[in-house]
């Protein structure tokens, strides 16, 4: 999920292709699951979630309200549902972080629901995955991401930015896609550098090897992550690989780390977000309010770490 997002839609910077093969495994490869939430109680769990309350857009225009409500955030039948819903609401300018003081009330028209692990747990080096089914629709824009636990480099993005899964207007009209079914691709992305707007990126859009929509079924999202070296898998294919020498920042205190700023503990999130301005500026343009209701449907989350190398996470990915 993007913060500050600059012509992403018409920029994205292209990386590793998804022709590499599947790797091994997970227990052989040596990961150790450390983490999890299958989703299979009634409500979520606050012990491992902190739902965001905001209205801001996130940065990027986006229009909706993000609540702790059941009609937004739900579990049931074994899956988490963050459901995007028409509707006029009004709530906290900004989540607690980075909100003024007083936070001031907005309204939007539009509500959702955003999942964070912040402040409850966060992971340096690991595999972390989720299988998901995304929605379609102009407009739409589902993301499950992470975001460092402390901005030990600096503010956005001086501190990095990790985008498991990113899409966007899934099945619109896409003149640029492979197939027939419109916009199919999904993307994964680094964003790092300097403040807005020297800020950098480099991402990977990919479609399925069928060329189906990513809305169709459900998938299997993972990044493994490692010290100086970070790829990004659907369904077990590498799909997008990045090393140090393409990453950067320009915060003082990384002087002399290559590895920074993905060096430290992130957390993760999840959210459902409705327009902004990379869909709105994409395939049909805009957001089509026929998309509404829709809903992020995951299945589970699940964080692995390298049990034979926990301080570079590296033995696990050879």
């Amino acid at each position: 999920m993007l913060i500050e997002i600059a012509a992403m839609g018409a920029a994205l910077t292209l990386g590793a292709c998804g022709g590499e093969s599947a790797g091994p495994p997970l227990a052989t490869a040596g990961w150790e699951l450390v983490w999890e939430d299958e989703f299979d109680g009634t409500s979520l769990d606050y012990t491992k979630w902190i739902p965001e309350e905001s209205c801001w857009g996130g940065g990027n225009n986006e229009r909706q309200c993000y609540t702790d409500r059941a009609v937004n955030i739900a579990v049931e039948d074994g899956f988490l549902l963050l459901k995007a819903r028409k509707e006029t609401f009004t709530g906290p300018d900004r989540p607690p972080e980075i909100a003024a003081s007083p936070n001031p009330q907005v309204t939007q028209e539009y509500t959702s629901g955003k999942i964070r692990t912040r402040g409850l747990h966060s992971w340096k080096y690991g595999r972390f995955e989720v299988r998901a089914k995304v929605p379609a629709g102009q407009g739409m824009w589902p993301a499950v991401w992470m975001m460092p636990a402390d901005d030990e480099y600096g503010g956005w993005p001086l501190s990095g930015e990790i985008d498991i899964l990113e899409t966007v207007n899934i099945g619109a009209a896409c003149d640029e896609c492979e197939g027939s079914v419109g916009e199919n691709r999904h993307v994964s992305a680094l964003h790092f550098g300097d403040t807005s707007p020297r800020n950098k990126y480099v991402s990977q859009k990919s479609p399925l090897p069928d060329l189906s929509l990513p809305s169709d079924e459900f998938h299997v999202y993972a990044v493994e992550w490692g010290e100086g070296l970070i790829r990004f898998l659907i369904n077990d294919r590498v799909h997008f690989t990045v090393s140090r020498e393409e990453w950067s920042t320009t915060s003082p205190s990384a002087a002399g780390n290559a590895n920074a700023p993905f060096d430290k503990p992130f957390y993760i999130m999840a959210n459902l977000a409705v327009g902004g301005k990379w869909p709105e500026e994409s395939n049909e343009l805009g957001l089509d309010e026929k998309s509404l209701p829709n809903q992020f449907v995951i299945d589970w989350i699940r964080v692995y770490q390298c049990t034979e190398d926990q301080d570079t996470g590296r033995a696990c990915m050879n």
